[in-house]
């Protein structure tokens, strides 16, 4: 196998950080757009219909996180045919779940408006987004899937490539739709849904070894034990998933509780911790897919240098953005908000900023480490203490210190998940042989 080097690494995490970086670039092409049309109801229209979706597809984002370990194991194994029956599983299970959401879509829909009270004007307008938008279900969760076999194997330009197709023709759709044909929300919609399609037909393309020459049986496919051990990960990540996402929620309410303008400068703040995220998950797919591929081939040595290597680029990454934040913070500040109010809170706030990226590069980097040794039990453990000591860490801080508490906490949350992982980390040599 190929020596594992800065270069391989950079090669892996490289495409990734750049695809991430068109995704907020969508949602604001999408507002722009329906913002044309000179009144407030289309863009909360939009805005609540992309929200109750991507809340929707969230859960099963477990299949991408699992399909990378299971295959990138598979691929260090050198097990061709293995490599190909994943992907079938996970395709299988995403459209499963896409039809059970066009089935479900009523119910959904009227339990999300329940939750997210809304005008008449805006939630009827949604409902027509929600009603295109969920026939791409299908395609849009089986993206998952074809990403995570994609990484396993080391093709990040493939999904970068995937990334750019799809966010390309759907701005190119939205000006088309919206404003030439002038079809509204319906338009945004309908832009969306096409992309979306045509971006899994794409990744199925890119992904079409895995269905010629003969390397699967259906069989395969459904062997009991994969089967299970399947189910076992991904019931794991999703646990561990479902934990950390109720957690930022909690922040989030928690955070409402102390004034509108704190919860506007919170909300501001919240976008650094999003490019932190963005920047960095290059490098802990890289974790994942170089320390899966080391335990398939049984190779503790190799998985050591895998997380070593991929661990030295992600805190020199959050080294430099803690240093920009610093530095641009202010002015990356002003330009998310005019209000003078806001932007003095969110200065007073943003030292926590600073710091965040290096308290958490740890816990990011052992989740791509775990997920490639598919260690997912100890992580949903991880995370279960985590989540305990979070919520004394809320209870203890914020009557003290108030929203500076607030952030101290959630400081601690990725803390703890990073020192209680490291301390399970030797697991990992272990089930390479070390």
């Amino acid at each position: 196998m190929a020596e594992i080097t800065h270069a391989r690494v950079f090669r892996i995490a490289a495409p990734i950080v750049i695809s991430n970086a068109t995704v907020p670039i969508l949602g604001a092409v999408d507002t722009g757009v329906v913002g044309q049309l000179g009144a407030a109801a289309p863009i909360g229209a939009v805005g609540i219909g992309a929200v109750i979706l991507a809340s929707l597809y969230w859960i099963f984002g477990f299949l991408r996180m699992g399909t990378t370990g299971l295959v990138a194991q598979a691929h260090g194994q050198g097990d061709a045919g293995e490599v190909s029956a994943g992907l079938m599983r996970a395709l299988i299970v995403a459209g499963l779940a896409g039809l059970g959401l066009i089935v479900l879509q009523g119910p959904l829909v009227w339990t999300a408006f329940q939750l997210a009270s809304a005008s008449v004007e805006v939630e009827a307008l949604a409902r027509d987004y929600l009603s295109i938008r969920i026939w791409g279900a299908p395609a849009t969760i089986s993206l998952y899937a074809l990403t995570g076999w994609l990484i396993a194997q080391e093709r990040t330009r493939a999904v970068l490539v995937v990334q750019l197709w799809m966010n390309g023709l759907n701005v190119a759709l939205d000006l088309w739709f919206v404003l030439g044909l002038g079809w509204g929300v319906p338009g945004v919609a309908v832009a969306t849904l096409i992309s979306e399609v045509s971006g899994a037909a794409l990744a199925l393309w890119l992904a079409r070894g895995a269905f010629a020459g003969g390397l699967w049986r259906a069989r395969a496919i459904w062997e009991r034990s994969r089967l299970a051990e399947m189910a076992r990960v991904n019931t794991d990540i999703m646990i561990r998933s479902v934990l950390l996402q109720a957690s930022f929620t909690a922040f989030l309410f928690l955070g409402a509780g102390q004034g509108d303008v704190t919860l506007a400068a919170n909300q501001v703040l919240l976008q650094f911790l999003n490019i932190t995220a963005y920047a960095l998950d290059g490098f802990a797919f890289a974790a994942e897919t170089l320390v899966g591929q080391a335990v398939g081939a049984r190779s503790a040595p190799r998985l050591r240098r895998a997380a070593r290597v991929a661990t030295d680029w992600g805190v020199g990454g959050a080294a430099l953005l803690g240093a920009v934040f610093w530095m641009a913070g202010p002015a990356i500040i002003d330009l998310m908000t005019t209000a003078p109010e806001v932007r003095d809170t969110a200065r007073a706030f943003l030292p926590w900023m600073i710091v965040a990226p290096l308290i958490g590069i740890a816990s990011w980097m052992l989740d791509g480490i775990f997920i490639g040794a598919t260690l997912t039990r100890e992580m949903r453990n991880a995370m279960l203490v985590s989540v305990a000591v979070y919520v004394g860490a809320l209870v203890v801080l914020i009557p003290a210190f108030g929203n500076h508490g607030l952030w101290a906490a959630l400081m601690v949350l990725n803390g703890v998940r990073g020192l209680t992982m490291a301390r399970l980390y030797p697991r990992a040599e272990a089930k390479a042989g070390g």
